[in-house]
């Protein structure tokens, strides 16, 4: 009976001591970023990058967010910037210390974090950054608390100057579509543009799109200009449709097929014309509403505004009312030649 007793009690011993042991033993990866709450770079990688990395490794993966707004952080950034010697050129947020690593920016966080956690975890874990001063912040540290969600009103104060004109450019979008389906459902006259402003139009947007795509297909930093920030909206989830195409192509090919539309209506026999002038009118409606979505997230869910993304959007609206006198005398050729056949 004993024995049965002594084997039981062993067993249970046993039963406990090997998850503890097989947890002590889980690697964990531990990193500190550094962040500023009206950073879009940071909005950025806070919202879109790490989100899915945490869910990816759970407790394997710990993540300390140090404000640099205030006092503490930034004395612990500028802490930081002395200990790891990082250059001028690489200063700014957000700033990411995992191990030895010192990664800055919406593009390198999310190019070579994964990977560091990959051998950081195969390598039996990567303890906190040596950062000075840190000891006090990982004492408290608890990895449950998160950053609370972004209002639309504290991302449109991200980029107030280029969010503003955001929705400048916004509202003229909308007042285009307006303006441009009034024109055409109740068969206003309108006086038709000089015959060179297409033709322009649909260059300029080929170039601006190009541009674009290249930006998004190579991920390229995107020359930005003094308003706006550029490269977080094309880093954006948003920069692709359907996570997959990028919003660049989509809008090459669609000044690509106006161009078609357009050569179309100025070559072809009268009825072809026609429908090209028909086709390049209602693809511009629908580029013109596609921008005014584009241009919506950038302000108050992006956080931030592409100067290029205006840019297109303009002149397709601009494309659109260019049109607009064409598709209206093709609907009144098709009309009078209805009439003739009555």
């Amino acid at each position: 009976m004993s024995r049965k007793l002594t084997l039981i009690i062993f067993l249970l011993c046993l039963a406990w001591l090997i998850p503890t042991r097989a947890q002590a033993q889980t690697p964990v990866v531990h990193a500190v970023l550094f962040y500023s709450p009206t950073c879009p770079h940071c909005h950025e990688v806070m919202t879109n990058v790490l989100p899915p990395l945490k869910e990816q490794y759970g407790e394997q993966l710990q993540i300390m967010e140090i404000n640099v707004t205030e006092q503490a952080g930034a004395e612990l950034y500028q802490l930081a910037i002395t200990a790891y010697s990082i250059p001028q050129d690489r200063l700014g947020v957000p700033a990411l210390f995992v191990g030895d690593a010192h990664l800055v920016g919406s593009m390198e966080i999310p190019s070579w974090f994964p990977g560091i956690i990959e051998d950081g975890l195969q390598n039996g874990g990567l303890d906190w950054p040596p950062l000075p001063g840190l000891g006090p912040y990982v004492e408290t540290f608890d990895a449950t608390v998160t950053q609370q969600p972004l209002t639309m009103g504290d991302r449109f104060a991200l980029d107030l100057v280029g969010n503003t004109i955001a929705v400048i450019v916004l509202t003229g979008l909308l007042i285009t579509l307006f303006l441009a389906g009034y024109a055409y459902t109740n068969r206003v006259t309108l006086t038709p543009w000089p015959a060179w402003v297409m033709p322009v139009l649909i260059g300029l947007g080929m170039v601006v799109a190009g541009y674009l795509t290249f930006v998004e297909t190579t991920n390229t930093e995107a020359v930005c200009g003094p308003v706006g920030d550029c490269n977080t909206v094309q880093q954006s989830e948003y920069a692709r449709l359907f996570g997959v195409l990028p919003v660049g192509v989509l809008g090459l090919l669609g000044y690509v097929a106006i161009g078609i539309a357009y050569i179309v209506k100025m070559k072809a026999d009268e009825k072809l014309a026609k429908k090209g002038a028909l086709s390049m009118w209602w693809m511009a409606l629908l580029g013109t509403a596609f921008s005014v979505y584009l241009t919506f997230l950038e302000p108050f869910v992006i956080g931030a505004t592409c100067a290029w993304c205006l840019s297109s959007a303009i002149i397709m609206a601009l494309v659109l009312w260019a049109s607009t006198p064409m598709a209206l005398q093709a609907v009144a050729r098709r009309h009078r030649t209805r009439a003739g056949r009555a």
